[in-house]
């Protein structure tokens, strides 16, 4: 099979762009969004020349996004 070195990390890094590869050349700020607990959302900025890495926990409700209730 295939002779992979003790203490290596295998990973598929799943994080597409929307867009392709050339829209994601063209963007400056980078935001990947995933699903928490329950109802909750989780908004983080991961590349940006402006800001900071940080997340926001969000909740999609019929009046529109809101804090999260937990």
């Amino acid at each position: 099979m295939f002779n992979i070195p003790q203490g290596s990390v295998i990973s598929n890094d799943a994080k597409k762009p929307v867009g392709g590869h050339i829209l994601a050349h063209l963007v400056d700020t980078r935001v990947y969004l995933r699903k928490g607990r329950g109802d909750q959302r989780i908004a983080r900025i991961e590349d940006s020349p402006r800001l900071p890495v940080a997340e926001a926990t969000f909740c999609i409700a019929a009046g529109g996004i809101q804090d999260p209730t937990d």
